[in-house]
This record gives C-alpha cells, sequence and structure tokens, in this order.
C-alpha cells in the first residue's frame, strides 16, 4: 500500500508511518488488495485526509468500516458515491438532518461537500474485504486511527466530535473535551435508531452553534 495523504498530515503523521506497527499494516494491505476484492479503492483509502487538511478540521465525524458491497465506499465515512443507493444509517442521518436544522433529505449520499468544508470522515478501519465486514479489524488501522484523533485533540482547539454508537463512544473516550465539544448518541443504524437513541440528538445544530461561538465559519450541512 502506498500512502498518498495530504501534505499537512504526512507531516503530523509521519513518524506513525515508519513505525514496525504500521509497516507490517501496510504490507497486510498490500497483500489483500493483490489478492482479494476490497473496498475502498486503493487510491481513495486515505480521502478523509485528502478533503481536510489538518489545519482546516473543524468537525471529526468517526465511523468504524468502510462499507463493503460493491460500489459503496470512497473513503469517507457514512457516505457512498452519487449512482450508489443511499444505506439505512445514511438515511437517518439525512432523516434527524431534515428535523434538526430543516435541510431537504438529498438525492445521494456523497458527503464530499462535508468533508471539504473541514468535516473529518474518519472510518476506525480504512479498509476492507469486499462482503467480510470488520475483515481488516485489528491489523493495525485502530492503532493508527487512535493516534489521528490524539493529534487532533491534542494539537488543535475548538473542534467538534461527533461519537456515534459504542465503539465510536470508546474511540473517542480519550479527547481532552475541556478544549473541544463531544456530541455522542446512538449509532444512526436502524437497530440503534429505532430505539430512540439517535433521532432527535440534534448534533448538527449543536455543532454549528459551537463552532460560531469560537469564530468559526459553521458547515453548510
Amino acid at each position: 500500500m502506498k500512502v498518498t495523504i495530504e501534505a499537512s498530515w504526512k507531516q503530523v503523521l509521519n513518524d506513525e508511518f515508519e513505525k514496525p506497527y504500521f509497516k507490517e499494516l501496510t504490507e497486510f494491505v498490500r497483500n489483500e488488495y493483490e489478492s482479494n476484492t476490497c473496498y475502498p479503492p486503493a487510491s481513495k483509502v486515505f480521502s478523509a485526509f485528502n478533503h481536510a487538511p489538518f489545519n482546516d478540521v473543524k468537525v471529526v465525524m468517526i465511523g468504524q468500516d468502510p462499507y463493503h458491497g460493491p460500489d459503496q465506499a470512497h473513503g469517507l465515512c457514512f457516505s457512498v458515491d452519487e449512482n450508489v443507493k443511499i444505506p439505512p444509517s445514511l438515511k437517518n442521518i439525512f432523516e434527524e438532518l431534515r428535523t434538526d436544522v430543516g435541510i431537504a433529505i438529498p438525492t445521494h449520499g456523497n458527503l464530499a461537500r462535508w468533508a471539504d468544508q473541514g468535516v473529518l470522515m474518519l472510518n476506525a478501519t480504512l479498509t476492507v474485504r469486499a462482503h467480510q465486514a470488520g475483515s481488516h479489524q485489528n491489523k493495525g488501522w485502530e492503532k493508527f486511527t487512535d493516534v489521528v484523533i490524539q493529534k487532533l485533540s491534542e494539537e488543535r482547539e475548538g473542534l467538534v466530535f461527533m461519537l456515534w454508537g459504542g465503539p465510536a463512544k470508546k474511540k473517542g473516550r480519550k479527547i481532552d473535551e475541556s478544549k473541544h465539544l463531544v456530541l455522542s448518541s446512538g449509532h444512526p443504524s436502524p437497530l440503534a435508531a429505532n430505539r430512540g437513541y439517535w433521532f432527535g440528538n440534534k448534533h448538527f445544530s449543536k455543532a454549528n452553534a459551537y463552532l460560531k461561538a469560537h469564530g468559526k465559519t459553521p458547515i453548510e450541512w
């Protein structure tokens, strides 16, 4: 796996790329992509970083695995390309957006427009084998993305972290809440949302209110 990542992130994470665990991870991922169908496309593994440079990040949205179906994953958590059916979790995200800030439900699920405004759309694991959820877990990605969150927590101020569901909450437990806003709720998946753990969290309006209060341009959701 060739690491092609935006320049500011490369500088922030340069030490990480040289560590033994990351070199083992890249070898694993390279072999997986050579011998199996994997997602997202290799050129889009680091898309979240390439859309949102380190100093431009305002909001951090934490997902779990990339989508493992054909043509879905493109390197941004929860997002799919325009020509792909909107997944159930993303439908629920759009429904919460509609009721929270009055935005009409989009006709497609590509969230690159959020990422380009400084929303780091970070999955805990950046790759997956086709049709095998969790197949690239515990290979080093989680350690790498923990460092990403740590760097943002330590070196930036006034960020909004959106932690949806148990795994995301666990991943964000070391965020410094004295200098960042941490928004937690259930996951937007139908299982959690239909039990009342997602709808009504108002995370999108809360995020923008916080950004405004800290002199930052709110996100055009």
